[in-house]
């Protein structure tokens, strides 16, 4: 789907939520807290954060439109959806797919995702222990995977991108050519894509806009291709380049 009517239509999704009758906690303009422990049917909000205590269990969608929505640790979740805010969700979470627009997604140690997680503008983080079922990506900001799993594709348009401690990508790294009348104004900053030691990319790094490419000599890659090749990657010992 095109980023902008991937805009479009989680921003009206979320919108029409509030038109039906909700089936869970529901606030316009004030903020929703689950405590911890405790049991809810979801939440949603127009303007507002949605905050779930530890050990929390959550049978239907996290929903809010201006917003940050946090989950602590060992919370079970549904979907986790936001258009202007970040989203956090703590060590030992379970959770479906993980959506934003605009806000960073920060995904600490040992959750499972059992869906895709993917953002607009905004960074991405995922820490050690964790996996994310599906595909990650994002258009504008850094992508950090250290020491996690992604069992689908990863891509950006303008993000750096680092692979770090052993993290592993079972699909492919896809770097994405920027679209629209501005590309060869703005975005001629190449992207640094950092493939750390022990790392590896199940797929190809597939790249369709000049980028600085570095592939750590004990990181298996299953090839580069697009504008660059192999040959083009700069190789380096040691921790980073």
């Amino acid at each position: 789907m095109p980023k902008n009517l991937h805009i479009a239509t989680l921003t009206a999704g979320l919108l029409a939520l509030f038109l039906a009758a909700p089936a869970g906690a529901y606030s316009v303009n004030k903020s929703i807290t689950i405590g911890a422990g405790s049991e809810a049917s979801g939440a949603s909000t127009v303007n507002g954060s949605i905050s779930v205590g530890s050990g929390a269990t959550v049978t239907g969608d996290l929903e809010t439109v201006n917003g940050a929505i946090r989950i602590d640790a060992d919370a079970v979740v549904e979907s986790v959806e936001t258009v202007n805010g970040s989203i956090k969700v703590g060590s030992g979470v379970n959770t479906e797919d993980i959506e934003g627009v605009n806000g960073t997604i920060r995904i600490d140690e040992n959750v499972t995702v059992v869906g895709e997680v993917s953002v607009v503008n905004g960074k991405i983080a995922v820490d050690a222990g964790s996996t994310i079922s599906q595909d990650l990506s994002n258009v504008n900001g850094e992508i950090s995977i250290t020491g996690a799993e992604i069992g689908g594709d990863l891509s950006t348009v303008n993000g750096d991108v680092s692979l770090a401690d052993g993290a592993n990508l079972r699909g492919n790294l896809k770097i994405e050519k920027p679209g629209g009348f501005n590309w060869g104004r703005g975005n001629s900053r190449k992207p640094r894509i950092t493939i750390g030691p022990g790392c590896q990319v199940g797929g190809e790094i597939i790249v369709e806009r000049e980028v600085e490419l570095y592939i750590s000599e004990t990181a298996e890659v299953g090839g580069v291709s697009g504008v660059m090749s192999m040959d083009q990657a700069i190789r380096f010992s040691g921790k980073r380049p």
